[in-house]
């Protein structure tokens, strides 16, 4: 059964309600955190590139990534968990993952489902919530993982209640 059914969330997929690229993370996260997202990208096998700039490389340790100093290129790492969704890892911080997702790519049933699972692997993976903040409103999340429950769930009430 689906963690969430779209009928009940597309609001919060909604393009003019969220902005296209809403924030999914991580809080109180480690270094170690980072590199357990990595190794599950690989262990995955989702198809994946990590760039500096514009230049692509092979994905480093994650405390490489992370001791980088200021002013240098900066580095993300895309993750395709499935073909036509895409998720962008941006190494901003050390304790908080933090990656972006395009909502024109997550609508409808199916890829919600696609969604759902990407956050239950990171989420189950880390031990750690995976919650998802519409575009520039940290800080209040409107799904995600729930360590306790073992699943995705609704963190708000839609608009239109």
């Amino acid at each position: 059964m689906a963690d969430l059914l779209w009928d009940d969330v597309k609001c919060f997929f909604d393009l003019d309600l969220l902005g296209s690229l809403p924030d999914v993370r991580v809080p109180n996260a480690s270094v170690e955190d980072w590199q357990e997202v990595l190794d599950l990208v690989a262990e995955k096998g989702w198809t994946c590139q990590y760039s500096e700039g514009q230049t692509v490389l092979a994905v480093p340790r994650a405390e490489t990534v992370l001791s980088r100093p200021a002013g240098t290129e900066f580095p993300e790492l895309r993750v395709w968990p499935a073909a036509d969704v895409l998720a962008i890892f941006r190494f901003q911080a050390d304790d908080e993952v933090d990656f972006d997702v395009d909502l024109r790519e997550l609508q409808g049933q199916d890829r919600l489902d696609v969604f759902c699972d990407f956050l239950r692997e990171i989420g189950r993976r880390l031990g750690k919530p995976v919650l998802m903040d519409p575009e520039g409103d940290y800080g209040h999340p409107v799904l995600g993982f729930d360590v306790e429950a073992d699943r995705v769930v609704l963190l708000a009430n839609s608009p239109d209640r």
